[in-house]
């Protein structure tokens, strides 16, 4: 039909044309033909139109004869020339099939990239990987796994490497062997890198996330202690610090229970703080043997230590552990200047060991302890001996007061009788020397006065015969100001509670009157079950300093040494107020117990 076609527009054309012009027409059809259909309808075609050729515009018109040469020559050159130009057609169609497919590869290779080290798991996108490999070459099915499998004769293999472990490419066995060359020279080799830099991807990951968790832990561990140490700086009481340990610890290592042991008698721990989740018993202020637990082995190493099971361990401490459904545990020592004081104990109720280097962490929280229980110590033991020496100081103004009155002062109220009955027998005339012994014993009855002021200001009798609120009435009758005495109490309170009430009223009074040159004085007594409260006020100049070495240091040890507190407020020009809070209960100075 072509060649027909052909021969129908060139049959006109042969008046006007020479013959070589119109077999350049039939030479158009037959590139046309090898171009599009390949040789072998090229050959058909160049046959036909050379036999057209030669019948309607070759001599002799009308016949066919391929006896010349020439005819031969016209048909070895249609043929010549269908055969070139499928063979280039061909090759343009293969190569430009193979720049599809190498697009259509890149492309994949491109997205595949995309998919493969955008993800945090390599073998969770493999399928997808996998069918868009299928469908980027137009594949029946594609499989890339990480693990060597063999191919077989349904399936090639197409090995992949991974760093130093091996992964497998699997597609049909029968695919055409340029597409079998591609998947080796184009995807392979892309495959093998992607994979190698997912894989470089993923552990880097994991690293990261690794040194994440381990910043975070570490940023949270630093926080507890942080907190931890800030209570310790303020010198608060240590039970609280003993509390805060117990639930920072807890919290930290995701424990069940934390508990601090402090060692009493060989053996034997007793609880002083804990904290734990709901389930789990209370055991504060009971006393436990040791036996069986991490804190037995505390207590022989003074060293950090752990029970990962307590199954088939004996001992009370492992019985009570089974009982109360935990697990594993670990402890650390509370070291105060040496000494084994306690230990911390952190445990968990789950199955396993306890996790890896707890008790390391847990030591340094117990660091912390030791310098809490160490300071509360040593202020526990510089409150006694200031109160010791406080205590002396009293006894020794007691007894100096005892002695002058029933020494001194007796001596001199036996001379002044005596100087007296002198008087009374000295004969009438005499009256110079009469005169001369009265205005001794005046001297004296005046030496004796001012040694009953100077025994009262050491210690003042009433206070011990009278207690307090007589003593206060007493120091406010004789101030030269005015002293309103408001009394909350009339109870008998401890003896050095109202020792240092007294001096410190009748301190006040003074430096009121002498150097706040006060017109009004104001003291209230308040005392509750557990606490007295003293206030007193005046309307003088103010400017008072304890700072400046007056006698207000010396009462601010008195009361510090009782467990109390002294605020002084002295505005210059307006007045001097002090608030004194002492406890109304003396008890031994010792370390405060937690709990």
């Amino acid at each position: 039909m072509f060649v027909i076609a052909e021969t129908l527009i060139v049959y006109p054309l042969g008046r006007v044309a020479r013959a070589d012009e119109l077999a350049v027409v039939y030479m158009i059809g037959v590139l046309a033909v090898a171009m599009v259909w390949g040789f072998r309808l090229a050959v058909v075609t160049s046959v036909a139109s050379a036999l057209a050729f030669n019948f309607f515009h070759a001599s002799p018109v009308g016949e066919f004869s391929f006896a010349a040469g020439l005819d031969w020559f016209e048909l070895a050159v249609f043929v010549a020339v269908a055969l070139l130009v499928s063979s280039m057609a061909r090759l343009a169609r293969s190569r430009a099939v193979e720049s599809l497919q190498r697009r259509r590869v890149a492309d994949f290779i491109a997205g595949l990239a995309h998919l493969m080290l955008g993800s945090d798991d390599l073998s969770s996108v493999l399928p997808e990987a996998s069918r868009r490999l299928a469908q980027a070459l137009d594949l029946p099915y594609a499989e890339i796994t990480l693990e060597s499998v063999a191919g077989d004769e349904r399936r090639a293999a197409l090995p992949l490497q991974r760093r130093l472990e091996l992964g497998t490419l699997l597609v049909p066995a029968d695919l055409p062997e340029p597409t079998l060359r591609c998947l080796r020279e184009n995807v392979v080799p892309a495959l093998d890198a992607l994979l190698s830099a997912a894989h470089d991807g993923e552990l880097m990951g994991i690293s990261l996330r690794t040194s994440r968790d381990e910043l975070r832990v570490l940023a949270e561990e630093q926080a507890a202690l942080r907190r931890v140490a800030t209570l310790v700086a303020r010198g608060v009481a240590p039970s609280v610090v003993f509390a805060a340990v117990a639930m920072e610890t807890a919290r930290l290592l995701d424990a069940d229970a934390s508990r601090l042991l402090r060692y009493e008698a060989p053996g034997t721990v007793t609880v002083t703080a804990e904290f734990s989740k709901p389930g789990v018993e209370t055991l504060l202020g009971r006393r436990l043997a040791i036996a069986g637990g991490a804190t037995e082995l505390v207590y022989r190493s003074s060293r950090p230590a752990r029970v990962d099971s307590y199954q088939g361990r004996v001992g009370p401490l492992a019985t009570l552990a089974r009982e109360e459904g935990l697990h594993s545990s670990v402890a650390a020592p509370i070291l105060v200047e040496g000494r084994l004081w306690g230990t911390m104990v952190v445990l968990w109720a789950r199955h396993g060991a306890a996790p890896a280097g707890a008790e390391y962490r847990l030591a340094e929280f117990t660091e912390l302890l030791a310098t809490a229980v160490g300071n509360a110590e040593g202020r526990a033991e510089l409150n006694a001996s200031r109160a010791r020496i406080v205590v002396a100081a009293d006894n020794a103004r007691r007894r100096i007061e005892r002695d002058l009155h029933d020494g001194v002062q007796q001596r001199l109220v036996a001379v002044g009788l005596d100087l007296r009955a002198a008087e009374a027998l000295v004969p009438h005339g005499l009256d110079e020397l009469k005169a001369h012994l009265s205005g001794t014993a005046d001297g004296l009855t005046g030496v004796f006065k001012d040694l009953q002021e100077i025994s009262r200001g050491i210690h003042p009798a009433i206070l011990s015969q009278g207690g307090l609120g007589p003593a206060l009435k007493t120091l406010a009758l004789r101030c030269p100001v005015p002293v309103e005495l408001n009394l909350g109490t009339q109870r008998r309170l401890p003896e050095g509670v109202e020792v240092a009430a007294y001096y410190i009223v009748s301190e006040a009074l003074t430096n009121a009157t002498k150097h706040a040159h006060a017109s009004a004085i104001v003291v209230d007594v308040e005392a509750g079950r557990q606490m007295i409260v003293l206030s007193i006020r005046d309307n003088g100049i103010g400017g008072a300093d304890p700072r400046l070495g007056s006698g207000l240091v010396g009462l601010t040890d008195r009361v510090e040494a009782l467990g109390g507190q002294l605020d002084i407020a002295s505005p210059i020009g307006g007045g001097t107020s002090l608030r004194v809070e002492l406890p109304s209960v003396e008890e031994p100075a010792r370390l405060p117990e937690p709990g």
